[in-house]
């Protein structure tokens, strides 16, 4: 009745489902831990962003690897800025989708080590072996707040490091190669810019992370496995249905054949 199953081609559907049903629900256990983690950084961004400034060397120190949970946390910093060592980030976007820069500015503080500041975005000038026009920061003494951040990798961001640059022009925020070029200590990390605001909007400070929105990947998640249950329901549908046909042949070869003479 069902030895049409071990015919070539039925033998490859079946294979095929069998692969499909642990292949999707792996895709939903996928997308379900993605939306457990989204959930988890909207919470880390949301208790961050409200809680109260603290002064940025109470979270890093030079060589110092910010961690996670301190991510948007806010901070503030006191000293001056250094333009003549300020340097871009290529190839950032503004809130708009326009692509320019994002100005990195070290920052020395009152108590002795230097801190990056990423003041916020300018567009490029056309040229991108040139530097670009930068409104100047405030002179002397100010205080910044901000944003605390890690240092950027390719790993994390998906930026690739490119070497021979024109100066002053970098791919990632990182305190290690900028301590480097400074020739002296750099908090980890770097701080994101929220106040003071420039007079101009230039350069335009970076907006706060979007932590209101869950995204997809649960309904993508219940969806993989509403595929996993409708691949044997289909595999019984077209099983039955392939049975029927067969039947349904045979019995019209039966009556097509000629009845038997009669002497």
């Amino acid at each position: 009745m069902y030895r049409f199953l071990l015919s070539r081609q039925w033998v490859l559907v079946t294979l095929l489902a069998l692969v499909l049903v642990p292949t999707m629900i792996e895709l939903g256990f996928w997308q379900l831990h993605r939306h457990q983690h989204r959930v988890a950084q909207n919470g880390v961004i949301a208790d961050n962003l409200k809680a109260k400034p603290v002064p940025v060397t109470e979270l890093t120190s030079p060589g110092h690897t910010v961690p996670h949970a301190q991510y948007w946390r806010r901070v503030t910093a006191t000293g001056t800025y250094d333009t003549a060592h300020e340097v871009v980030v290529r190839r950032r976007t503004a809130a708009d989708g326009r692509v320019g820069y994002h100005v990195l500015t070290p920052f020395v503080l009152d108590s002795g080590p230097t801190v990056l500041i990423n003041r916020g975005w300018v567009a490029d000038n056309g040229s991108q072996t040139e530097f670009p026009k930068i409104p100047a920061p405030p002179r002397g003494e100010v205080t910044v707040t901000g944003r605390l951040m890690a240092d950027q990798t390719t790993a994390a961001s998906g930026i690739k490091d490119v070497k021979g640059l024109p100066p002053r022009q970098v791919m990632l925020i990182s305190s290690a190669q900028q301590q480097k070029a400074l020739g002296r200590p750099v908090l980890g990390g770097y701080i994101e810019q929220t106040a003071p605001e420039s007079a101009d909007n230039s350069p335009e400070l970076i907006p706060a992370p979007d932590h209101s929105s869950i995204g997809p990947h649960m309904a993508y998640a219940v969806q993989w496995w509403l595929f996993t249950a409708a691949v044997p329901v289909g595999w019984v549908i077209l099983v039955r249905r392939e049975k029927r046909d067969r039947a349904e042949a045979a019995a019209k070869d039966e009556t097509a054949q000629p009845a038997p003479a009669t002497a």
